[in-house]
């Protein structure tokens, strides 16, 4: 968190407010990116294409970066691999429990002030923070 600033962080927000506004207003869509993804590889047709293409607007962000002259932070992760996996598979488990992720729940459905999803992006929050407090306290 070296290289926070308030300054990028506002327009970080903005784009991510921005792009999720763009795609229900276009699409009637909500901009989650776990059921974004899952439908690249359920849907048919003309539903795949949009969403293809905003998971490839994700992976091209960082290289359109490097191109416009920024560096790009170097990635230190200090887990071991299995940890990695593991993680991820309880993240799509845990997405899947809660009927999204949170973009989905802490983005959009926040903005559109659902119940449902408040739920889910307390449930989201107060597990991270136990998480960060266990491994800390286990690491140190």
């Amino acid at each position: 968190m070296h290289d926070f600033t308030p300054i990028s962080a506002s327009i970080g927000g903005f784009m991510i407010g921005a792009a999720a506004v763009t795609l229900m207003a276009f699409n009637g869509r909500i901009a989650g990116i776990a059921g974004i993804i899952g439908g690249v590889f359920g849907s048919a047709g003309r539903d795949r294409g949009w969403r293809m293409a905003f998971v490839l607007g994700l992976i091209a962000g960082p290289y359109v970066t490097m191109l416009a002259g920024k560096s790009m932070p170097e990635v230190d992760i200090a887990a071991s691999f299995p940890t990695v996996v593991a993680g991820g598979l309880l993240v799509g488990f845990g997405t899947r429990l809660c009927n999204g992720c949170t973009s989905g729940h802490g983005v959009c459905g926040l903005a559109r002030f659902s119940p449902r999803s408040a739920a889910a992006t307390v449930v989201f929050m107060v597990t991270a923070a136990v998480v960060v407090f266990v491994v800390r306290l286990g690491a140190g």
